[in-house]
């Protein structure tokens, strides 16, 4: 992103992505969920404000736990696609940007959380946002579903490499192919910003199978590729075919990895 247009271009290309991203974007481990509520001492019950909730990926697993939750998301596809997969739920969803989204007069929280989501708030103003929604002692929490390449993990993505190269979109040379447990914490900024402080931080990792068309679509749910030419996309979506179809399991294996960060709001 090389500015605040390209940034804005960015973050409303998921938009084309509403039909597919509930089905092939991968589910949370049910521990995560779990580490997040004991971090924060949630009861059933509690106010939870989600930021970004995408189709609902991370709403429904916590709207079943109980939970009230308000999500405020700023694609007016995926809100729809997110209000059908929590029909029966205690979930209310917001079309709109966080940034611009103001709360009821005395509505607080006791939670505010973003699962992939956060690095997509503006950074000048998510955590005064977060702090101003929370009440006293509310914990703010994020994650991100980054992917992560184990030791002896599938070799497909390196293989798939020079395609990437050739087509003008490959991997900058100092990007590390960071491994699980690596992902880098956020912890400096939640310390700067003044607002939180922090209580717990945990890594997780966990993989998913894909099949050809699996894989192609979960592509398809990624800004990058989304915003990528159309000859680039078509070249790379027949390389990765014609590689994947001829493993006898034609299937890729991906692995994920989340750092869950939960931190108390200050005063």
């Amino acid at each position: 992103m090389n500015s605040k247009s390209d940034y804005k271009i960015l973050r409303s290309s998921f938009e084309q992505a509403a039909s597919l991203y509930q089905q092939v974007r991968p589910d949370y481990p049910e521990e995560l969920f779990d580490d997040l509520i004991r971090a924060a001492n949630l009861n059933p019950g509690d106010r939870l404000l989600e930021v970004g909730c995408a189709t609902g990926k991370a709403t429904l697993p916590l709207a079943k736990r109980g939970f009230t939750i308000t999500c405020v998301e700023l694609g007016a596809e995926l809100a729809a696609v997110a209000r059908q997969n929590l029909v029966g739920m205690d979930a209310d969803i917001i079309t709109g940007g966080f940034e611009d989204w103001q709360p009821e007069a005395g509505k607080s929280f006791d939670l505010v959380f973003a699962a992939t989501a956060w690095n997509w708030v503006d950074p000048e103003v998510r955590y005064i946002k977060a702090w101003e929604a929370l009440r006293p002692g509310g914990h703010l929490a994020f994650w991100n579903a980054d992917h992560v390449f184990p030791d002896g993990g599938d070799p497909f993505f390196r293989e798939i490499q020079p395609i990437y190269k050739e087509i003008g979109e490959d991997k900058p040379g100092d990007t590390d192919w960071t491994r699980p447990n690596e992902l880098q914490e956020q912890r400096d900024e939640i310390e700067k910003s003044g607002l939180f402080e922090i209580i717990h931080i945990r890594h997780f990792d966990w993989e998913r199978i894909y099949h050809v068309e699996e894989y192609i679509k979960l592509l398809e749910t990624f800004s990058g590729h989304i915003l990528m030419e159309a000859w680039k996309r078509d070249k790379l979506f027949g390389e990765i075919r014609v590689c994947l179809n001829k493993r006898p399991e034609k299937s890729v294996c991906r692995h994920w990895g989340a750092v869950l960060h939960v931190a108390r709001r200050i005063g």
